[in-house]
């Protein structure tokens, strides 16, 4: 009654299984077809995306404060007398225009700070993009690696299932003891709880897939040639420092904090100013005018100087984070050189491994046969094998996987990189469409720009 239970149990996992692995008739996806669905279904990279059109807007309203300000006020004001019981009507309408004409400097710094705020949120945006594509070289590797274990483990209980009936046969002719069924039962028994801990990895690695590339998988085909990284730990760490999104954007931010300590500088000094009014009153009195203006801070309860000591306190903050992130880059390129040296070692005992288990399980098979080897022996043989297969498959995903990994260490993995060939966001076009600050809400680069995004199915 408990193996009936529990091969009930398996139907149901079966059914789940069977939805699994449901033949498709289409052509079976490729690990490419994984990268470029998780690169246009992302969430985060349009997340980061809208974070940096928000830094190119940074751009365009440092730009807008070298333009002049034209204003307009109305006013009309009654003023009324208790003394007379009269009162009296003024109004007054005028326009106004004001233009800074030198600030020594100060808002062209705020440009170049802006600007290379754009550049550092680019390059983040670029990390965001290696990460998306990791996450997709993950969750396909995962999957199949789940499915085969799943396929191991179901030919696994087959095989056991096999060697139980043969038990029982050889338990009725008196060959072995109940003893033997037993531990054929319990065999069979543990190899259906691992069948069914396999079939839900599996639902788990197809959740994980569905949400980095944003459908769940099909048939997938095996990964191809992982793409060519260094020849040496040394040449990775080169390239990795050269460029890494996360050194570059940290040097972009140390260039930004240097350029705020001179806008923290030159706001102690003063400003040149044109102002110009022209106006009329009720009576259509002319009250224009047109002067400069000069003025400058001479003392605000020492705001200015701790301004400065702010902006040198931060520039040194970003400069130890340049050098933190240099030792991190260099750490994480270690570890995935290492990573990928462990991964080719363990494929090739693995693969060693399995050999030598085929041929000792096939061994014991034949002695069982003669009465040398009893059911322990037989299954003791067929799980060492059960193990190898399993290592093996684990070997093999975590070789491709630690290729990937190295990339995203050196700073590679990205769409243009691996040679995806699709259409990919331009990070320069909104930029250029709001740089010089347009007055409309969207340019028309802004709209060529809603057109790309829709054709990364963004819409």
């Amino acid at each position: 009654m408990r193996m009936n239970r529990i091969a009930a149990g398996l139907v149901s996992l079966s059914v789940l299984a069977t939805g699994i692995f449901a033949p498709t008739l289409s052509r079976a996806e490729t690990l490419t077809d994984a990268l470029i669905g998780a690169y246009r279904h992302s969430g985060l990279l349009e997340q980061n995306r809208a974070t940096l059109r928000a830094a190119d807007e940074d751009v365009a309203q440092a730009v807008s404060t070298l333009r002049p300000v034209i204003s307009y006020l109305g006013t009309s004001t009654y003023n009324y007398s208790w003394t007379t019981g009269s009162g009296q009507l003024n109004s007054n309408l005028s326009l106004s225009l004001q233009q800074l004409l030198f600030d020594f400097g100060a808002s062209r710094l705020a440009i170049e700070a802006a600007k290379e705020t754009v550049l550092a949120t680019r390059e983040a945006l670029i990390g965001v993009e290696m990460q998306v594509l990791f996450n997709a070289v993950d969750a396909f590797l995962s999957v199949r690696n789940s499915s085969a274990q799943v396929n191991l483990r179901q030919s696994n209980v087959r095989l056991i299932q096999q060697e139980l009936r043969a038990a029982r046969d050889r338990f009725e002719v008196g060959e072995v003891t109940r003893t033997d069924v037993a531990i054929a039962e319990s065999r069979l028994a543990a190899s259906q709880a691992g069948l069914a801990a396999a079939i839900g990895n599996l639902a788990q690695a197809r959740e994980a897939y569905r949400l980095a590339v944003g459908r769940y998988p099909g048939d997938l085909s095996a990964p191809p040639t992982p793409p060519k990284t260094a020849r040496t730990l040394d040449d990775a760490t080169a390239v990795a420092r050269r460029t890494h999104p996360e050194i570059r954007r940290a040097m972009r931010l140390v260039t930004v904090a240097e350029l705020n300590i001179a806008r923290a500088e030159s706001a102690m000094k003063p400003r040149l100013t044109l102002q110009g009014q022209i106006g009329v009153d009720e009576d259509l009195n002319n009250t224009s005018s047109l002067g400069l203006r000069l003025g400058g801070t001479i003392y605000q309860g020492g705001a200015l100087s701790s301004a400065m000591r702010q902006a040198q306190a931060r520039r040194d903050g970003v400069r130890a984070t340049l050098h933190q992130t240099r030792h991190a880059v260099d750490q994480n390129v270690g570890n995935a050189w290492a990573f990928l040296a462990v991964a080719q070692a363990s494929l090739q005992a693995s693969q060693e491994q399995v050999r030598a288990s085929t041929v000792a399980f096939r061994g014991v098979q034949e002695e069982a046969t003669l009465g040398a080897r009893t059911t322990l022996d037989v299954l003791n043989a067929e799980q060492e094998l059960l193990d190898a297969r399993a290592a093996q498959i684990t070997a093999e995903t975590d070789r491709v996987l630690s290729v990937y990994s190295l990339l995203s260490a050196m700073g590679l993995l990205t769409v243009e990189h691996l040679g995806l060939g699709i259409v990919t966001y331009d990070p320069a076009a909104y930029y250029n469409a709001v740089r010089d600050a347009p007055t409309r809400f969207v340019s028309p680069q802004g709209e060529k720009l809603d057109r790309v995004l829709k054709s990364l199915g963004k819409n």
